[in-house]
């Protein structure tokens, strides 16, 4: 087992069997600027004390794993140059050779899997991206939540991408997609992204009944939770189609490729909507904190024998 550093925060909740929330860094790194990217991971981490669990902010530092991050490692991270995007294929490289490294949905899922932490809130997943049966992009998270057991909060795949090959990768591969509180399947920025979501739920506990029983019956991975975007920041997908499409047509012009596609889109989509993007990506992270700390707890909960009757 690699070793693992953990905050203080983190190792007091471990210690004492508290709900724990994992938290990716990409966000910090490669998703905003300074210091904006540090107040809004400072406001996502309160987001979920605010609802009874603790956060558990993940990135490699100097080559250790690092669970949950003090204030003076968030800051430095927050403002640090050339770090690296880590996904499934790069992250143990990166640990073995010194480096520093933000982790992605998959890398978060290992690392949380790693410290014994069954939920991670996100923004939106990775999946399928237009144009993947020729490129044959589609994002390690997919892969990830097929064989890592770690329930995923997000406002369901990044607009950006083929949703509906998306969907069909996750049902070939046994990853359930459970939209929360709705039958339709978000769309990151918006509510509906006119695909019906194959399952719903509408409290945590059934969230974490549901990871419950799949352990229970050795079933390999995770589960996607789609929490739609909170109707008062959303932007809607008729007014985001035309911005997408240019920002796409503008990454074939260049030549964008890889890692560098989806950094790329999101910055064009904000300085295309005026930075409305942004907020509403802010929000939606939030607001996916919050349900996630909900599940936790639930977790927590039917792991003492309880019930949970939070809704």
């Amino acid at each position: 087992m690699i070793d693992i550093t953990f905050s203080p925060e983190v190792a007091d909740a471990r210690s004492n069997g508290a709900p724990l929330v994992a938290l990716e860094s990409t966000i910090i790194t490669h998703g905003m600027p300074w210091p904006q990217n540090v107040s809004t991971a400072r406001a996502v981490e309160s987001a979920v004390r605010a609802h009874g669990a603790t956060p558990a902010t993940i990135a490699v530092l100097n080559g250790k794993l690092h669970v949950g991050l003090t204030d003076p490692e968030l800051d430095a991270l927050g403002q640090a140059k050339d770090v690296a995007k880590l996904s499934r294929a790069d992250f143990a490289a990166c640990l073995a050779t010194g480096g520093t490294g933000a982790t992605t949905v998959a890398a978060t899922m290992i690392a949380a899997h790693l410290a014994g932490i069954e939920v991670f809130a996100t923004g939106g997943i990775g999946g399928v991206h237009r144009g993947a049966e020729t490129s044959f992009d589609i994002s390690a998270d997919l892969a990830e939540l097929a064989q890592t057991p770690v329930t995923v909060v997000a406002a369901g795949a990044k607009a950006i991408l083929d949703l509906p090959k998306t969907l069909e990768v996750l049902e070939t591969s046994g990853v359930p997609v459970i939209a929360y509180g709705q039958d339709a399947f978000p769309a990151f920025w918006s509510r509906d992204s006119g695909l019906a979501a194959p399952l719903r739920m509408d409290r945590p506990e059934e969230i974490a009944r549901a990871a419950r029983m799949r352990a229970a019956m050795g079933l390999p991975g995770g589960q996607l939770v789609a929490n739609p975007i909170p109707e008062a920041d959303e932007i809607a997908a008729d007014t985001l189609a035309p911005v997408i499409a240019a920002a796409l047509a503008e990454a074939e012009r260049q030549g964008i490729a890889a890692k560098a596609v989806t950094p790329f889109l999101l910055d064009h989509i904000f300085h295309a909507t005026g930075g409305a993007s942004l907020t509403a990506n802010i929000a939606l992270v939030e607001n996916n904190a919050r349900l996630a700390a909900r599940i936790a707890k639930a977790v927590v909960t039917l792991a003492r024998g309880g019930e949970n009757t939070d809704g």
